[in-house]
C-alpha cells in the first residue's frame, strides 16, 4: 500500500511559478510509474504530466508542454512538477497518483491517489 501526501500548492500571479511535491510512503516507490493530474470541480480529472520510474520518459498534456516539468527523487521517494508560466487556467486542485509498470494518461489506470493541493493563478 502506498501513500501519497502533495504539497507546494498555493496562490499565484499570472505568469508565476510553483514547485509541487508528492511524498510517497508505505512502497517501493522507485518500482512506480508517477503522474500528475488536475481537477476543477464539476469536470473530469485531467492528465497533466507522467514520468517513468526513472523519470528518464516523460509525458506531458499539451496544455502544458513547455511550462511544466515532472521529476523525480527515487533517493527521497518524491516527485515534482515545476510549474513555470502559469495562467488562471491552471487554476485546479492537483493530484498526484502512483502505478505499477509504466505510464499511462488516463486516471482509472492508476491505483495510488493523494489527497490533492489547490493551485490558483491570479489574473
Amino acid at each position: 500500500q502506498v501513500q501519497l501526501v502533495e504539497s507546494g500548492g498555493g496562490l499565484v500571479q499570472t505568469g508565476g511559478s510553483l514547485r509541487l511535491s508528492c511524498a510517497a510512503s508505505g512502497g517501493s516507490f522507485s518500482s512506480y510509474s508517477m503522474a500528475w493530474f488536475r481537477q476543477a470541480p464539476g469536470k473530469e480529472r485531467e492528465f497533466v504530466a507522467a514520468c517513468n520510474w526513472s523519470g528518464s520518459n516523460t509525458y506531458y498534456a499539451d496544455s502544458v508542454k513547455g511550462r511544466f516539468t515532472i521529476s523525480r527523487d527515487n533517493a527521497k521517494n518524491t516527485v515534482f512538477l515545476q510549474m513555470n508560466s502559469l495562467k488562471p487556467d491552471d487554476t485546479d486542485v492537483y493530484y498526484c497518483a502512483a502505478r505499477s509498470g509504466g505510464w499511462r494518461t488516463r486516471p482509472g489506470m492508476y491505483t495510488y491517489w493523494g489527497q490533492g493541493t489547490q493551485v490558483t493563478v491570479s489574473s
